[in-house]
This record gives structure tokens, C-alpha cells and sequence, in this order.
């Protein structure tokens, strides 16, 4: 039987992902989040407005989307409450925050250098994609949450994977029976159980889900080498 219900909060299970950007003094910033969702190489991220990240991105258009594993959930832990704002924004003062200036050390991390963007990348997550901001999409523009929420669109342009949750034999596709991500479930942190069923999607070969941004970003790399 289903009832009318009204949850204040709709996270029915989202990837937790840290995401890094270069402070304007060239020190960088760290913050965990969880409303992303990706289609083919870009991903949109849901951040309120007034974020230091959202700040650090829309000022030099680049960031890496570190995704944590249950392994890092003391890590993202230590960092949920805390914000680069200095001073820390009324509205984040009401509910806990308190600025901290090296959340890689106050989270336990360690930055490590990046191939295509200046962020670094957080060493001990199993997945870390370089981005750059290619949109900024409106929100709400006429109603009362417009100026409050930021909807980034990301182009990724690099991405690392921690070879142990790579299928055997295919270096471009992770193997979900090995990688587990750390999920936000109605703001508790939760991890995958174990694969219920088989999917026919899953036969799918990886390289036909390819579009021109991973061909973009492949151009760019072979440039680089």
C-alpha cells in the first residue's frame, strides 16, 4: 500500500564524489558532494550557489571529480561539515559548517598531481576524473531557489582508475563486481551489496557507448604524449 509522503530530501542513493579546485591563492580546496549524474563523458553537478567550490569553478573553469569507496568514508566524513568559505556563509553557519583551509590534511588525503587540469587529485580514491566546466545551467531562474542552487556541466578531459577494479583484459571498462562506490542514501553513507541479476545492457560492448568527448580527450592526450 503506498501513502503520500514528503521527504525533505530525495537522495534515493547517489555516488559520494570529492570534488577538487584551486583556491584563488593557489592552494586547493576539497568537497565531498553527492547530487551528480553522468551521460557519456559529462557529468552535472548539483551545488548550492554560494560554495567555495562552485566559487573555485566558475572563476578557472576546472576541477577533478574524485569518487571515494567505502574504504574513504572516515575521510569524506571528517570533511561533510566543513567549507573553504572564509567567513563561513550564514546559511552553512545554521546548520554546522566551519571553515577549514587544508582539507586534503583534514580529511587524510593525498593530492596528487593532475595530467590536464591544475587541481589535484585525491591519491587514495579508486576513481579521479579530470574536468573542465564546459556550462552552467539555470536553476529555478524566476522562482525563489534561483541563485541558490548550481547545476556545472563537466567535460571530462582524463581519467584514472585504480587497475584493480579494471576487467581482466580490458583496460577501459571497470569491472562492477570489484568496484564499489560509496553511496549517499538519504544523507547516511552506504555501500553496495552484492549484484542481483544479470543485465543485457551489460553485454553492450564499452565502445559503443563512446561519444566525440572521449575522442576529444583521447586526441588531446596522444598531443600531449
Amino acid at each position: 500500500m503506498h501513502v503520500i509522503s514528503s521527504p525533505s530530501i530525495l537522495y534515493f542513493g547517489t555516488p559520494v564524489a570529492l570534488i577538487s579546485t584551486e583556491n584563488e591563492d593557489g592552494t586547493f580546496n576539497l568537497a565531498p558532494m553527492s547530487s551528480v549524474f553522468w551521460i557519456g563523458w559529462r557529468c552535472h553537478l548539483g551545488l548550492q550557489a554560494i560554495s567555495k567550490t562552485v566559487e573555485n569553478m566558475r572563476r578557472t573553469g576546472q576541477m577533478v571529480i574524485n569518487l571515494a569507496s567505502p574504504a574513504q568514508v572516515g575521510a569524506v566524513d571528517r570533511i561533510a561539515r566543513t567549507t573553504g568559505s572564509n567567513p563561513v556563509p550564514d546559511d552553512k553557519i545554521r546548520r554546522g559548517y566551519y571553515h577549514v583551509k587544508n582539507k586534503f590534511e583534514t580529511a587524510g588525503l593525498t593530492p596528487v598531481p593532475s595530467e590536464t587540469v591544475t587541481p589535484p587529485r585525491a591519491a587514495e580514491c579508486p576513481v579521479q576524473m579530470e574536468a573542465v566546466l564546459e556550462h552552467e545551467h539555470g536553476y529555478d531562474q524566476d522562482g525563489p531557489l534561483g541563485g541558490y542552487i548550481a547545476i556545472l556541466e563537466a567535460r571530462i578531459t582524463r581519467i584514472h582508475v585504480e587497475e584493480n577494479i579494471l576487467m581482466e583484459g580490458n583496460s577501459n571498462r571497470i569491472d562492477p563486481d570489484k568496484w564499489s562506490p560509496l553511496i549517499m542514501n538519504f544523507q547516511e553513507f552506504y555501500g553496495l551489496g552484492p549484484k542481483l541479476h544479470t543485465s543485457r545492457l551489460g553485454e553492450i560492448a564499452e565502445e559503443l557507448y563512446r561519444t566525440p568527448d572521449f575522442d576529444r580527450a583521447h586526441q588531446s592526450r596522444l598531443l600531449a604524449d
